[in-house]
């Protein structure tokens, strides 16, 4: 009995030496590999974000070409209308201007505050007399 017991404790020290052995170079192995996986995992996400600002600077310029466009085709009107008004501004044109306008911004939810300034021939009427 005694030499298979001894045999036995053997073979546990023999199996328990292989597991410290394979912890002592598994262990940094593993470690490496985790680090490398992490390595990969931000880069990928560095790449990602990269494409992301790529792409919203797209639309940026896409949407600025518009604006611009736009802007064209209002100059645009803006010429055709005073050609067709003979350059002239009238003042009843000049009130239309001005009431389109305050439909654009109350269209938008927000009222202007407006000061209305009485004039003679577009310049401002000014009383500086103090009850003389």
């Amino acid at each position: 009995m005694k030499k298979q017991t001894f045999i036995q404790v053997l073979v546990a020290v023999g199996i328990f030496i292989v597991l410290v052995l394979g912890l002592m170079f598994g262990i940094p192995a593993y470690n490496v590999w985790q680090q490398e996986m992490e390595g990969k995992a931000e880069m990928a996400r560095a790449e990602q974000n990269r494409m992301i600002l790529v792409e919203e600077a797209k639309a940026k310029l896409e949407a600025e070409k518009l604006n611009a466009q736009a802007e064209i085709e209002r100059a645009k009107g803006m010429a055709e209308a005073m050609e067709i008004e003979n350059g002239k501004l009238t003042s009843t044109y000049n009130q239309y201007l001005f009431i389109r306008t305050l439909e654009k911004i109350s269209d938008k939810g927000s009222l202007p505050q407006i000061i209305y300034t009485p004039t003679e021939g577009l310049v401002p009427v000014m009383n500086i007399n103090h009850g003389n």
